[in-house]
């Protein structure tokens, strides 16, 4: 018997026993060793184990108690159940949730590579030599302030008292570079780069460094610029970064609470360039993290977002779904009130363009690599962003760094005002996307 069957034994023996007829219990675990360097010399090394269960119980009137514990022994078990019981007699009335009724669904085939963790010791001595290999690499290059290199196992399950039983296991390893420069006269330049993998030994830590190299100089010989209106092209990471942040868009709890730029009646409506098409796929095989269930126990699975710019579906948890005569789509976060959230974005080209956009040809565009203060800069309800970013001037194939600006504008009228969808995606840990071109944004220089 493998241990959630166990917990799942115990649940039931101690829910009968307490009469309880109803309830659920998601459980994961987190063992992570990670480190960091600085100069030379270790600068934190952290092992964890982490483990988190939430029991939430229904009591005859069908109304809900959530506790949380740790303990997953039979006193811990019956302890969360009667706190759960006892809490949900001050439960909600309205909008109470329920089991997901794809909680029983079969869930779909992945496979997985599990890790071995390494030693502590081994992951210091990849970074330091990382660390020292970046110092070496340019005489500009005078810190590696911002850098970790860590191992992750996770372990997730989910059972209720219908039968519902699910378990995984997952593993990856991370990789995070980050440099800045020291010049006479210069402003201080950085660049990053991130990278993770199933396992430590697939980890493209060359191909992080040489990013990290090659973004970090290409800032060098920077040049103010002229505020105006441009061009933008938005690197896949940028990109996603902005759809992260406007997620309310389709989010289905966002959209009933009334704090979203869509409503329910949204579906079918045009709201992108037909050159565009978003899903959101927790099983696209660039997702190292992939999760194969959500806190409700619902399937993960390829959902479109929007089709060839038209808005087509939101994610669901089993109360939106319920509140909207829809399915759970996999996207729920169990605990006292169920919350929604993206799995792994997957941007792709919509209708073929009409008109071909190289860098290699284009001129006065700017390439935006990296926006930053997505936390101060965006009003996610009314749509607006004014943020700070990384990035270059292009003309026709040959980029110069720019010292330092903002672009502005309101994220609805960029997804209308997409000109170009590139073919070629580039993989990142929050998901895939080609490099997208927005006509006419509104970009504020130094002069």
């Amino acid at each position: 018997m493998s241990k959630v069957q166990s917990i799942a034994q115990t649940a039931t023996e101690k829910a009968s026993q307490l009469g309880i007829k109803k309830f659920d219990i998601y459980g994961s675990a987190v063992d992570q060793t990670s480190v960091q360097v600085f100069q030379g010399e270790p600068k934190q090394v952290k092992a964890s184990q982490k483990s988190s269960v939430i029991v939430r119980v229904w009591n005859e009137k069908e109304q809900i108690g959530v506790t949380s514990t740790t303990d997953v022994d039979e006193v811990g078990i019956e302890l969360a159940l009667k706190t759960a019981l006892e809490a949900s007699y001050f439960g909600v009335t309205d909008h109470v949730p329920d089991f997901s009724s794809e909680a029983k669904s079969p869930l779909p085939m992945v496979k997985t590579e599990l890790g071995n963790p390494s030693p502590a010791s081994d992951l210091i001595n990849k970074l330091l030599k990382l660390e020292q290999d970046l110092l070496n690499s340019h005489e500009a290059i005078a810190s590696v302030p911002y850098n970790g290199l860590a191992e992750q196992e996770i372990e997730k399950f989910y059972l209720n008292s219908d039968g519902a039983l699910r378990e995984e296991t997952r593993s990856f390893a991370s990789l995070y570079l980050y440099t800045t420069t020291e010049q006479e006269n210069k402003k201080p330049r950085s660049g990053g780069s991130y990278k993770v993998a199933n396992v430590l030994e697939k980890l493209d830590m060359e191909g992080c460094f040489n990013e990290t190299v090659e973004k970090t100089l290409s800032h060098l010989d920077y040049q103010p610029i002229k505020s105006g209106k441009y061009t933008v092209v938005f690197s896949p990471e940028a990109f996603l970064s902005l759809l992260g942040a406007f997620s309310n868009l389709y989010n289905a709890q966002n959209i009933l609470d009334k704090q979203s730029l869509s409503t329910p009646e949204s579906l079918g409506k045009q709201i992108a360039s037909p050159l565009l098409s978003i899903s959101d796929n927790a099983l696209h095989e660039g997702n190292i993290s992939a999760e194969t269930f959500d806190g409700e126990g619902t399937p993960t699975r390829n959902l479109p977002i929007i089709e060839k710019g038209v808005l087509v579906n939101f994610l669901h948890s089993s109360v939106t779904a319920k509140r909207m005569n829809a399915k759970p789509t996999g996207h729920a976060s169990i605990g006292a009130k169920v919350s929604i959230s993206p799995n792994y974005y997957h941007v792709f080209r919509g209708e073929e363009p009409s008109q071909e956009y190289s860098l290699e040809n284009a001129e006065n565009v700017i390439l935006i690599d990296d926006i930053q203060a997505l936390h101060a800069g965006v009003n996610s309800l009314q749509g607006s962003f004014s943020l700070p970013f990384d990035g270059w001037l292009v003309n026709k194939g040959e980029k110069v760094s720019i010292e330092a600006a903002t672009v502005a504008g309101d994220f609805l009228e960029v997804l209308k005002s997409i000109v170009f969808v590139e073919e070629t995606p580039e993989i990142s840990p929050s998901g895939v996307s080609p490099r997208i071109w927005v006509d006419s944004l509104s970009i504020t220089g130094q002069s």
